[in-house]
Protein backbone atom coordinates (compact mmCIF):
# COMPACT_ATOMS: atom_id res chain seq x y z
CA UNK A 1 0.00 0.00 0.00
CA UNK A 2 3.48 2.25 0.38
CA UNK A 3 3.45 2.18 -3.77
CA UNK A 4 -0.15 3.37 -3.84
CA UNK A 5 0.69 6.38 -1.46
CA UNK A 6 3.54 7.03 -3.86
CA UNK A 7 1.62 6.83 -7.30
CA UNK A 8 -1.15 9.05 -4.84
CA UNK A 9 1.33 11.59 -3.80
CA UNK A 10 3.18 12.15 -7.63
CA UNK A 11 -0.29 12.30 -9.37
CA UNK A 12 -1.15 15.22 -6.78
CA UNK A 13 2.17 16.74 -7.68
CA UNK A 14 1.45 16.59 -11.19
CA UNK A 15 -1.93 18.08 -10.55
CA UNK A 16 -0.90 20.75 -8.66
CA UNK A 17 2.05 22.05 -10.28
CA UNK A 18 0.22 21.25 -13.72
CA UNK A 19 -2.93 22.66 -13.57
CA UNK A 20 -3.79 24.64 -10.23
CA UNK A 21 -0.46 26.74 -10.12
CA UNK A 22 -1.58 28.07 -14.02
CA UNK A 23 -5.29 28.08 -12.99
CA UNK A 24 -4.46 30.17 -10.30
CA UNK A 25 -2.29 32.53 -12.54
CA UNK A 26 -5.40 32.71 -15.13
CA UNK A 27 -7.70 33.86 -12.33
CA UNK A 28 -5.71 36.23 -11.62
CA UNK A 29 -7.08 37.80 -14.49
CA UNK A 30 -3.90 39.17 -15.63
CA UNK A 31 -4.41 39.98 -20.04
CA UNK A 32 -2.49 38.14 -22.12
CA UNK A 33 -2.98 38.78 -26.14
CA UNK A 34 -1.98 34.68 -26.93
CA UNK A 35 -1.14 31.03 -25.47
CA UNK A 36 2.52 32.07 -25.34
CA UNK A 37 1.91 34.87 -23.43
CA UNK A 38 -0.01 32.75 -20.67
CA UNK A 39 2.69 30.46 -20.74
CA UNK A 40 5.22 32.69 -20.42
CA UNK A 41 3.86 34.23 -17.26
CA UNK A 42 2.63 30.88 -15.71
CA UNK A 43 6.46 30.17 -15.98
CA UNK A 44 7.25 33.38 -14.40
CA UNK A 45 4.99 32.41 -11.83
CA UNK A 46 6.89 29.09 -11.56
CA UNK A 47 10.36 30.76 -11.02
CA UNK A 48 9.05 33.10 -8.03
CA UNK A 49 10.61 31.94 -4.77
CA UNK A 50 7.40 32.84 -2.82
CA UNK A 51 5.32 30.19 -5.21
CA UNK A 52 7.35 27.27 -3.58
CA UNK A 53 6.51 27.75 -0.11
CA UNK A 54 3.13 27.12 -0.29
CA UNK A 55 3.21 24.40 -3.18
CA UNK A 56 6.42 22.33 -1.11
CA UNK A 57 3.87 22.81 1.71
CA UNK A 58 1.37 21.04 0.29
CA UNK A 59 2.94 18.34 -1.64
CA UNK A 60 4.90 17.25 2.17
CA UNK A 61 1.50 17.17 3.44
CA UNK A 62 0.25 15.00 0.97
CA UNK A 63 3.09 12.88 1.29
CA UNK A 64 3.11 12.38 5.37
CA UNK A 65 -0.62 12.46 5.45
CA UNK A 66 -0.73 9.23 2.91
CA UNK A 67 1.83 7.53 4.95
CA UNK A 68 0.84 8.49 8.50
CA UNK A 69 -2.71 7.13 7.50
CA UNK A 70 -1.63 3.60 5.40
CA UNK A 71 1.19 2.39 7.67
CA UNK A 72 -1.18 -0.50 9.86
CA UNK A 73 1.73 -0.78 12.26
CA UNK A 74 0.33 2.45 13.94
CA UNK A 75 -2.27 0.18 15.30
CA UNK A 76 0.12 -2.08 17.89
CA UNK A 77 1.67 1.82 18.91
CA UNK A 78 0.59 4.77 21.42
CA UNK A 79 -2.00 7.08 19.82
CA UNK A 80 0.26 9.73 20.72
CA UNK A 81 3.75 8.55 18.98
CA UNK A 82 3.10 10.74 16.05
CA UNK A 83 0.90 13.05 17.11
CA UNK A 84 3.18 16.14 16.91
CA UNK A 85 3.75 15.29 13.15
CA UNK A 86 -0.29 15.26 12.62
CA UNK A 87 -0.86 18.22 14.65
CA UNK A 88 2.13 20.45 13.00
CA UNK A 89 0.90 18.99 9.18
CA UNK A 90 -2.55 19.58 9.65
CA UNK A 91 -2.27 23.20 11.08
CA UNK A 92 0.32 23.95 8.43
CA UNK A 93 -2.87 23.38 5.75
CA UNK A 94 -5.18 24.79 7.80
CA UNK A 95 -2.94 28.10 8.31
CA UNK A 96 -3.02 28.03 4.48
CA UNK A 97 -7.00 28.10 4.35
CA UNK A 98 -7.51 30.40 7.11
CA UNK A 99 -4.69 33.22 5.68
CA UNK A 100 -6.62 32.73 2.30
CA UNK A 101 -10.02 33.51 4.00
CA UNK A 102 -8.63 36.73 5.57
CA UNK A 103 -6.60 37.99 3.09
CA UNK A 104 -9.94 37.48 0.37
CA UNK A 105 -12.24 38.76 2.94
CA UNK A 106 -9.90 42.44 3.78
CA UNK A 107 -9.34 42.87 -0.07
CA UNK A 108 -13.33 42.61 -0.56
CA UNK A 109 -14.11 44.84 2.69
CA UNK A 110 -11.39 47.05 2.17
CA UNK A 111 -9.82 46.94 -1.17
CA UNK A 112 -5.96 47.39 -1.45
CA UNK A 113 -6.08 49.36 1.51
CA UNK A 114 -6.10 46.51 3.48
CA UNK A 115 -2.45 45.35 2.01
CA UNK A 116 -0.28 48.30 2.81
CA UNK A 117 -0.60 48.41 6.65
CA UNK A 118 -0.34 44.48 7.63
CA UNK A 119 1.79 42.99 4.30
CA UNK A 120 4.42 45.71 2.62
CA UNK A 121 6.93 42.74 2.38
CA UNK A 122 6.94 38.93 1.17
CA UNK A 123 8.57 38.19 4.51
CA UNK A 124 5.60 40.00 6.20
CA UNK A 125 3.40 37.56 4.26
CA UNK A 126 5.78 34.48 5.76
CA UNK A 127 5.13 35.61 9.55
CA UNK A 128 1.14 36.33 9.30
CA UNK A 129 1.19 32.53 7.61
CA UNK A 130 3.87 31.21 10.58
CA UNK A 131 1.66 32.64 13.62
CA UNK A 132 -1.74 31.32 11.98
CA UNK A 133 0.21 27.94 11.47
CA UNK A 134 1.19 28.05 15.52
CA UNK A 135 -1.96 29.16 16.17
CA UNK A 136 -3.12 25.97 14.87
CA UNK A 137 -0.96 23.78 16.08
CA UNK A 138 -1.49 24.99 19.55
CA UNK A 139 -5.50 24.06 19.10
CA UNK A 140 -5.12 20.94 17.51
CA UNK A 141 -2.45 19.48 19.83
CA UNK A 142 -5.20 20.55 23.02
CA UNK A 143 -7.79 19.06 20.84
CA UNK A 144 -5.97 15.95 19.35
CA UNK A 145 -4.04 14.87 22.38
CA UNK A 146 -6.31 12.15 24.01
CA UNK A 147 -7.50 10.67 20.43
CA UNK A 148 -6.85 8.06 18.62
CA UNK A 149 -7.95 8.58 15.54
CA UNK A 150 -6.09 12.17 14.51
CA UNK A 151 -4.92 11.71 10.96
CA UNK A 152 -8.92 10.46 9.49
CA UNK A 153 -10.61 13.30 11.62
CA UNK A 154 -7.72 16.04 10.65
CA UNK A 155 -8.99 15.15 7.02
CA UNK A 156 -12.06 15.07 7.41
CA UNK A 157 -11.34 18.52 9.07
CA UNK A 158 -9.29 19.68 5.78
CA UNK A 159 -12.18 18.50 3.74
CA UNK A 160 -15.01 20.60 5.24
CA UNK A 161 -12.82 23.55 5.66
CA UNK A 162 -11.51 23.81 2.13
CA UNK A 163 -14.86 23.76 1.05
CA UNK A 164 -15.97 26.34 3.50
CA UNK A 165 -13.03 28.37 2.29
CA UNK A 166 -14.12 28.51 -1.15
CA UNK A 167 -17.71 29.06 0.13
CA UNK A 168 -16.35 32.35 1.11
CA UNK A 169 -13.45 33.32 -1.19
CA UNK A 170 -14.97 32.41 -4.66
CA UNK A 171 -17.64 35.74 -3.85
CA UNK A 172 -15.13 37.93 -2.77
CA UNK A 173 -12.69 37.17 -5.65
CA UNK A 174 -16.02 38.17 -7.69
CA UNK A 175 -15.76 41.43 -6.01
CA UNK A 176 -12.52 42.29 -6.19
CA UNK A 177 -12.59 41.48 -10.03
CA UNK A 178 -16.08 43.56 -10.86
CA UNK A 179 -14.72 46.37 -9.20
CA UNK A 180 -11.48 45.91 -10.75
CA UNK A 181 -8.73 46.20 -8.54
CA UNK A 182 -5.03 45.79 -9.29
CA UNK A 183 -3.39 43.53 -6.67
CA UNK A 184 -6.70 42.18 -4.84
CA UNK A 185 -7.73 39.42 -7.18
CA UNK A 186 -4.08 37.81 -6.64
CA UNK A 187 -4.75 37.35 -3.18
CA UNK A 188 -8.48 36.00 -4.07
CA UNK A 189 -7.03 33.61 -6.70
CA UNK A 190 -4.39 32.31 -4.62
CA UNK A 191 -7.25 31.24 -2.08
CA UNK A 192 -9.16 29.53 -4.51
CA UNK A 193 -5.85 27.40 -5.73
CA UNK A 194 -5.48 26.85 -2.41
CA UNK A 195 -8.86 25.62 -1.27
CA UNK A 196 -8.95 23.54 -4.61
CA UNK A 197 -5.73 22.13 -3.64
CA UNK A 198 -6.65 20.88 -0.05
CA UNK A 199 -9.54 19.49 -1.26
CA UNK A 200 -7.70 17.25 -3.53
CA UNK A 201 -5.17 16.74 -1.15
CA UNK A 202 -8.31 15.30 1.31
CA UNK A 203 -9.11 12.67 -1.28
CA UNK A 204 -6.21 10.95 -1.56
CA UNK A 205 -5.77 9.69 2.42
CA UNK A 206 -9.30 9.66 2.95
CA UNK A 207 -9.43 6.82 -0.20
CA UNK A 208 -6.61 4.62 0.73
CA UNK A 209 -7.63 4.68 4.18
CA UNK A 210 -11.22 3.65 3.70
CA UNK A 211 -9.52 1.19 1.63
CA UNK A 212 -6.90 -0.01 4.37
CA UNK A 213 -9.77 -0.21 6.86
CA UNK A 214 -11.39 -2.50 4.49
CA UNK A 215 -8.27 -4.95 3.93
CA UNK A 216 -8.09 -4.75 7.54
CA UNK A 217 -11.80 -6.02 7.78
CA UNK A 218 -10.95 -9.62 6.56
CA UNK A 219 -10.11 -12.03 8.74
CA UNK A 220 -6.10 -13.49 8.92
CA UNK A 221 -5.52 -15.97 6.68
CA UNK A 222 -4.56 -19.23 8.17
CA UNK A 223 -0.49 -20.32 8.42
Amino acid sequence: MRKWGIVISVFYALILLGLIGPAGFFLTGVKFNDWSDFLGGALATYKEWLFWVPAVALLASQALLLFLSVDTSQKRLKPRSHILVSVTVGALLTALLSSAVIWSLGFALRGEKFWDPFFKTQADTLLFWAALWLLWAILFYVYFRNSSAVVTRLISWLLKGSVLELLIVVPCHVIVRRRHDCSAPIATSFGIATGIAVMLLSFGPSVLFLYKKRLDSYPPRPL
